[in-house]
């Protein structure tokens, strides 16, 4: 008897062994998956974006900027808009003045992948790792299309 329940909880247990790593494989290759995603879009704006970007704001008015940004013209304090830079990190100071890309304009622009924002600041349009709030890319003085400075 007590051979017949040995053999019934190896069976069981090779069956838990066996969901919990077919589970673990489904997993790896999700996380795969995503990986392989995210590295076939390029860390960029793409040339057809910034095509987007640029003809959207050069027939938008002031009233499509964000309200901080439309009073000064789009111009970031002197010492913050230094700070700007591809492949670096935003400073604190910068990260409290992200403004989100306008709702349209992001609709006519390629998907991204979730752990990237395309985000305003200053007169810049900026590509960013949300994770680590490092730069990837950087359109400059595309704001500036609309105040014409």
């Amino acid at each position: 008897m007590n051979e017949a329940r040995s053999v019934v909880l190896t069976q069981k247990a090779r069956s838990a062994l066996f969901f919990l790593s077919l589970a673990a494989s489904c997993l790896v290759s999700t996380a795969a998956a995503l990986a392989l995603a995210d590295k076939a879009r390029p860390a960029f704006f793409l040339p057809e974006e910034r095509r987007i970007i640029r003809e959207y704001y050069q027939s938008s008015s002031t009233a499509g900027l964000p309200p901080g940004l439309a009073k000064r013209g789009g111009k970031l304090p002197p010492g913050l808009q230094k700070h700007l830079q591809k492949n670096g990190t935003l400073p604190p100071g910068l990260q409290k003045k992200l403004q989100p890309i306008p709702v349209e304009l992001g609709r006519r622009l390629q998907p991204i992948p979730e752990i990237w924002e395309r985000v305003i600041i200053g007169r810049d349009v900026i590509l960013l790792d949300r994770r680590t709030n490092r730069i990837l890319d950087i359109i400059e003085n595309v704001i500036g299309l609309i105040t014409g400075q």
